[in-house]
């Protein structure tokens, strides 16, 4: 069995803007603490919205520093804490779209996390939309994501489906290799844990470990399914240019999936250079 290494341990403290590696985590229901802890409400088309409709929040940047909320970084390189009065109004100038920031709210709110009215009466075209997908290129099963149709995240939280996406260096290399003019960096992909599948053979080594447990020190992860992509994967990000061919070959080589979702079965400290186990 190939041997798998922890290498980054990576938290995003704002829902769609690039976040921050750590040195370590303490794993436990929801994932990373701090992790997607803030998200940005459209005040224009109501709901919480990520870069899938406001993907000028992917040039942004947010780490948490020595106060109680983190602190947002804009592409001209300005900053504001999460937790400033002057955020919504700083936020909405810097995206030129009118917007409000929030902390995560008790999951009985339901109202907060529904999902926003969306651009077009035409379902499947709105999904095609949200995925990046091009006519002739099919849109991902979402039956596993049932909670998520209604509500922009799981009440709660702001991730997407799951507490924790974990990756391998050679899913990206694998894409790299087949498309060399595309940057398949983990940036454009978000993942929570970057593991080494040192002299697997696989091209997607992660996607054979779907329905299995991983352990990892202490913390147990139980693996529930691949990751759709979407057309976030395609924006510009940090110094990444926008590239819709990104999407056409994950779609091509992958089934337009990359990285797995995990969840936490028991809690434990992660960091980079342990081993992984397959149970």
């Amino acid at each position: 069995m190939p041997s798998l290494q922890l290498r980054e341990v990576l938290r995003y403290p704002i829902k769609s803007m690039l976040g921050e590696s750590l040195s370590e985590a303490v794993l436990g229901e929801k994932g990373i603490p701090g992790d997607r802890i803030w998200a940005t409400r459209d005040e224009q088309r109501g709901g919480i919205r990520g870069a899938k409709k406001l993907p000028d929040l992917m040039m942004f940047s947010a780490a948490t520093g020595t106060g109680a909320a983190p602190v947002i970084t804009a592409p001209d390189g300005d900053t504001c804490a999460a937790n400033s009065e002057a955020v919504h109004s700083w936020l909405s100038e810097k995206l030129d779209h009118r917007v409000t920031l929030w902390p995560l709210l008790p999951a009985e709110n339901l109202d907060h996390y529904r999902r926003g009215a969306p651009d077009t009466e035409d379902f499947e075209q709105e999904l095609m939309a949200v995925f990046g997908r091009i006519p002739g290129e099919p849109i991902p099963d979402l039956t596993m994501f049932a909670e998520v149709l209604e509500f922009e995240s799981p009440p709660g939280t702001y991730f997407d489906a799951f507490p924790l996406l974990i990756m391998t260096y050679q899913s990206m290399a694998t894409l790299a290799q087949r498309h060399p003019d595309g940057q398949f960096d983990s940036r454009r992909f978000r993942p929570n844990l970057l593991i080494d599948a040192v002299d697997d053979t696989l091209p997607f080594p992660e996607q054979a470990w779907n329905g299995k447990q991983l352990r990892l020190g202490d913390a147990v992860l139980e693996v529930v399914g691949p990751c759709p992509r979407c057309s976030m994967t395609t924006h510009a990000t940090g110094d990444l240019p926008r590239d819709t061919s990104i999407m056409r070959h994950l779609v091509k080589e992958a089934d337009g999936n990359l990285g797995v979702y995990a969840k936490v079965v028991t809690p434990g400290t992660v960091k980079p250079g342990q081993i992984l186990e397959l149970i």
